[in-house]
C-alpha cells in the first residue's frame, strides 16, 4: 500500500488505452461527450481510472500518478490513499530496452501477462455528483462487444499512432469483440475491415486504464481497464508502431480480481491521520 508513486513509464509502444479508429470511419463518429461517461476519472497529464463507489477509482498499477489528485466529472478530487494490488511487478528498464533495440517483444509481454496491473485509488472524500460504475462479475466475457472510452492519442488502423502524438486529446469510444481471457486478462484484436465492426478500435497510447464496458442486462459494467499492447517479432520498425490493424490489447481483467477489490475497500479505515 502506498500513498501516491510515480507511474511506470513505459515505452510508448506498450502503454495502451488512447481510441484508435477505423481508416474508412470519420473520427467524428467515434466523438462523445464527456457527458457519456462522467464516472471517468483523468489521471493528471494522460492515463484513466473509474469511479466505481462514491469514494474509490480503480486503475492500472502502471498508470498511478505521481500528484495526489484526480479529475472526475470537471472537478478536481484529491486522492487520500493509493493501494497497489501485491501481485504488479514492474519491467526492469534492461528488458524494455532490449524489445526496443531487438524489435522482438516476447520476453517483455510475457513479464507483462505475469504481473498484477491493478490499483485502488481512495478518495478523500465521497463523490455525490456522480454514479459509479458497477463491476462486471461474470466469467463470460469471450464473444462480448465491449465499448473503449478514453482522450488519448488517436490515429487509425493503416497509419496507426503517430510516435508525438499528444496524449490527452477529445473522448472517443469505440466496440470491439473479446477474443480471449484468463485468469488476468481479457483481450481483443483490431480487425481489419471489412470484418471489423461498423465503429470498431483498440485502446493505443495515453490512456491505460481507461475502462472496458460490457452492457449487462441494459446497465453498463466495467469489464476490463486498458493495460498493454501484444506485439510480435518483426523485421520491420514497424513492430514497435501501436495502433495497426491486426494488434492486440489486453485488459485487466475485472471479474477476476472482485475479491481483492471488495477487501480492500472493506478493510480501509474510515478515516487516516
Amino acid at each position: 500500500m502506498t500513498r501516491c508513486l510515480l507511474p511506470l513509464l513505459l515505452a510508448a509502444s506498450y502503454t495502451a488505452s488512447a481510441v484508435v479508429i477505423r481508416h474508412d470511419v470519420e473520427d467524428a463518429e467515434y466523438q462523445i461527450p464527456v457527458s457519456a461517461f462522467p464516472a471517468l476519472a483523468d489521471m493528471p497529464g494522460e492515463g484513466h481510472g473509474v469511479l466505481i463507489a462514491p469514494q474509490w477509482v480503480i486503475t492500472v498499477a502502471h498508470a498511478v500518478p505521481s500528484e495526489c489528485e484526480v479529475t472526475i466529472n470537471g472537478m478536481p478530487r484529491k486522492v487520500e490513499h493509493v493501494y497497489m494490488h501485491p501481485g504488479y511487478k514492474k519491467p526492469p528498464e534492461a528488458l524494455v530496452n532490449d524489445a526496443l533495440a531487438s524489435g522482438d517483444s516476447s520476453r517483455l509481454v510475457e513479464f507483462l501477462a505475469d504481473s498484477d496491473d491493478i490499483a485502488l485509488m481512495k478518495l478523500a472524500s465521497p463523490i455525490a455528483d456522480v454514479t459509479p460504475v458497477a463491476l462486471y462479475r461474470e466469467n463470460d466475457e469471450v464473444g462480448e462487444i465491449v465499448e473503449l472510452i478514453g482522450k488519448g492519442a488517436t490515429g487509425n488502423g493503416v497509419d496507426g499512432l503517430a510516435i508525438h502524438a499528444a496524449h490527452r486529446t477529445r473522448l472517443r469510444r469505440a466496440f470491439n469483440v473479446v477474443v480471449g481471457a484468463d485468469s488476468r486478462w481479457i483481450s481483443y484484436t483490431f480487425d481489419t475491415p471489412p470484418l471489423a465492426l461498423p465503429l470498431e478500435g483498440i485502446s493505443g497510447n495515453g490512456d491505460s486504464g481507461g475502462p472496458v464496458i460490457i452492457d449487462h442486462r441494459g446497465q453498463k459494467q466495467l469489464a476490463g481497464l486498458a493495460s498493454f499492447d501484444r506485439y510480435y517479432p518483426q523485421s520491420s520498425v514497424r513492430a514497435f508502431h501501436a495502433g495497426l490493424y491486426g494488434q492486440v490489447v489486453n485488459s485487466v481483467r475485472i471479474s477476476r480480481y472482485i475479491t481483492w477489490i471488495e477487501r480492500v475497500m472493506s478493510d480501509a479505515p474510515q478515516q487516516e491521520g
